[in-house]
C-alpha cells in the first residue's frame, strides 16, 4: 500500500471536489512542470465527468490555477481567471463528446509556449486528489510520481538513449524503471526515467544539453506517496486481515499502527504528529464556520442548512437524533457548505464526503470531553481504513458512485468512533464493514453537477450510519461479511453502475424534471 494518511485525510484544499477541483489543479501543475518555457496560451479539453460537471465543480478555475502555479489550498483559486489575465495567460475550454473510452475524469492540456512551440499533457484524476499522467504530445505514458521521475523529450535517433542512461549512471543515480515512447521511427520520442535518488536542477540542465535532447524536466506529481523501501516500513499492511495481524503482533491499536507506518515512510515522528494536528485544526474550522456565518454556495442550493439543524438541536434533537448525533450532522453539513463556497477544507477522503469524518469524530470528542490526542487517534484509525479502501477499491464517485465516497467516509468514521470508544482493532474493522455494507449501491447523481444536493444530505446520512455501525460493533454485533470482502463487493457494484449514475449528472435525482428545469444545459 502506497497511500499516505494525509492523502486520505487530505489534501487540505479549496472545495468543492477533490477529484474535480484539487485533482484537476494537480494535473495542471504537472503540465506546468513538463513545459520547459513560460506558457502563453492553453486549451483544456475535458472528457466525460469533467466535461459534464466542470462548471459546478470549479474545475475550470482549478485548471487555470494549476497552470499559474497555485497550491490546492490557495484561497485565490476562485479568482484564477482574473489572475490569468494579469499574468498574460490566455485559456479556453472544450467539452469532448461522450463515449471516448477515457477515464471518467480526464483532461488534455494543450499548451502554446512563449516561443510558439506546442506541448500537450493528458491526465486523469483518480479520486481524493490523486492523479496520473497518461499521455504527453499524443504518446501514451504512465507517470504517477511514486518515484522521482525525469521526463526527457528527444529525437528517436541512435545513441540518444544510451547517452541518457550513461549520464544517469555516471551521476550515481539508480534507475528503477525506464520507458521510451515514440510515434514513429526517427521522429519525436519521450523517455520517462523513474529513479531512486532526488534529481538536482544542475543535473537536469546537463541532461537537457545532450545532443538530440530537446528538453528535460523533473515531474513531481502532487499527492504522490512518500518514497520508502520495504525494509524501512515494518508497520505495513494492504488488507484488513493484514492490519489485524499487525495490531495483534505489535500489539497496538489501528490508529497507533497507522501513525507508526506514516512516521516510517516519511522518516519523522514529529512531522507526522504536527501534520495531523494541522488536519484537526482545519476540520475544527470547517465544521463551524458556516454555522456561525452562513454563506451561499456556488450553485445556490446551500445556505444556512447546517445552522438550521444546529439551532433546532435543543428542541427536537432529544426526541430524534440526540445531542451528539445532532451536533455531528450539523458539523457534517457545515463542512459541505464550506466546500461549496470554495472555502478551505480537508478532503476525507474526498471533498464530496468531507463532512462525515470530522462531523462524527469532533462531535464525539466534545461529548466525551476528549483531548486532542484521543480525537487524533480516531483520525489515524479512520485514515487506515480509508487507505485500505483506496488501495483495494476506489474513493471516487466517478468510478464507484457515492458508495465509494460517502460510503468510504462512513466506514472511516465508524472505525474512528469505535477506536475512540475503546473498541478493539477487530471491532473497528467490523464497524467499517457494517457502515459500508449499509450504503452499498448508493449512486452519485449531483443535481446540475454540483457537489451540493444531494451531497450535503448524504453526508448527514453517512454520519448517522457511522454512529449506528459503531454502536452495533461495540455491542458485539458482528459482520457476516468481513471488511476485505465488503470492499471487494463495493468495487464490483461500482463497476456495475452505469456511467449515468457515476457523477455525470445524467441519472438518478439529477435527471428528474425539477433538476432539469434548473439546468440550462438540459434538452
Amino acid at each position: 500500500m502506497r497511500t499516505s494518511a494525509f492523502e486520505i485525510l487530505g489534501p487540505i484544499m479549496v472545495g468543492p471536489s477533490s477529484s474535480h477541483t484539487a485533482g484537476a489543479l494537480r494535473i495542471a501543475q504537472v503540465a506546468r512542470q513538463v513545459a520547459p518555457r513560460p506558457i502563453k496560451l492553453v486549451t483544456f479539453t475535458l472528457y466525460n465527468s469533467f466535461a459534464r460537471t466542470y462548471e459546478g465543480h470549479g474545475t475550470g478555475r482549478a485548471l487555470v490555477a494549476g497552470i499559474l502555479g497555485l497550491a490546492a489550498d490557495d484561497v485565490r483559486i476562485k479568482d484564477s481567471f482574473d489572475l490569468s489575465e494579469q499574468a498574460g495567460l490566455a485559456f479556453s475550454f472544450v467539452e469532448a463528446p461522450d463515449g471516448t473510452g477515457k477515464h471518467p475524469n480526464t483532461v488534455d492540456i494543450d499548451m502554446t509556449l512563449d516561443d510558439g512551440e506546442r506541448l500537450s499533457v493528458m491526465g486523469e484524476s483518480l479520486g481524493g486528489g490523486r492523479v496520473r499522467v497518461c499521455e504527453i504530445n499524443g504518446v501514451a505514458v504512465e507517470v504517477t510520481g511514486e518515484l522521482n521521475t525525469l521526463f526527457v523529450s528527444h529525437q528517436d535517433v541512435p545513441g540518444v538513449l544510451a547517452a541518457l542512461t550513461g549520464m544517469i549512471s555516471a551521476a550515481d543515480i539508480n534507475i528503477a524503471t525506464v520507458h521510451t515512447y515514440r510515434k514513429e521511427r526517427g521522429g519525436d520520442a519521450y523517455s520517462v526515467f523513474e529513479v531512486d535518488e532526488p534529481l538536482e536542477d544542475a543535473f537536469v540542465e546537463r541532461v537537457s544539453s545532450l545532443p538530440g535532447v530537446r528538453f528535460a524536466s523533473v515531474v513531481l506529481v502532487p499527492g504522490a506517496p512518500p518514497a520508502a523501501t520495504a525494509e524501512e516500513v515494518t508497520y505495513d499492511f494492504d488488507t484488513g486481515s493484514a492490519l489485524l495481524g499487525l495490531c495483534e503482533s505489535a500489539p497496538c491499536s489501528i490508529g497507533t499502527a497507522m501513525r507508526r507506518r506514516e512516521a516510517q515512510i516519511t522518516g519523522s515522528e514529529e512531522a507526522v504528529g504536527a501534520e495531523m494536528h494541522r488536519v484537526l485544526e482545519v476540520m475544527r474550522s470547517e465544521t463551524v464556520a458556516t454555522i456561525e456565518r452562513p454563506e451561499r454556495s456556488l450553485g445556490g442550493y446551500l445556505f444556512g442548512q447546517a445552522a438550521a439543524v444546529d439551532s433546532r438541536g435543543g428542541s427536537i434533537g432529544p426526541s430524534l437524533l440526540g445531542p451528539t448525533l445532532t451536533k455531528a450532522v450539523a458539523y457534517a453539513m457545515a463542512t459541505l457548505e464550506r466546500s461549496a463556497t470554495m472555502g478551505v477544507i480537508v478532503a476525507a477522503p474526498t471533498a464530496g464526503s468531507a463532512g462525515v469524518v470530522p462531523g462524527a469524530l469532533l462531535a464525539l470528542g466534545e461529548a466525551m470531553g476528549a483531548p486532542d490526542e484521543k480525537v487524533e487517534q480516531g483520525l489515524w484509525c479512520a485514515a487506515a481504513v480509508g487507505a485500505l479502501i483506496a488501495t483495494n477499491g476506489s474513493v471516487s464517485g466517478a468510478e464507484g458512485g457515492c458508495q465509494a465516497e460517502v460510503g468510504t467516509a462512513s466506514a472511516m468514521a465508524a472505525a474512528g468512533l469505535t477506536q475512540m470508544m475503546f473498541g478493539s482493532p477487530r471491532a473497528c474493522l467490523t464497524a467499517a464493514a457494517l457502515a459500508m455494507a449499509n450504503v452499498l449501491g448508493m449512486v452519485c447523481d449531483p443535481v446540475r453537477g454540483l457537489v451540493e444536493y444531494p451531497c450535503q444530505d448524504r453526508n448527514a446520512l453517512g454520519v448517522s450510519n457511522a454512529f449506528t455501525a459503531a454502536q452495533l460493533a461495540l455491542s458485539g454485533v458482528g459482520s457476516v461479511i468481513p471488511f476485505d470482502e465488503v470492499v471487494d463487493a463495493m468495487t464490483s457494484v461500482g463497476h456495475a453502475l452505469p456511467p449515468s449514475l457515476r457523477e455525470t449528472a445524467l441519472g438518478g435525482l439529477a435527471a428528474e424534471p425539477s433538476a432539469c428545469r434548473g439546468c440550462t444545459g438540459c434538452e
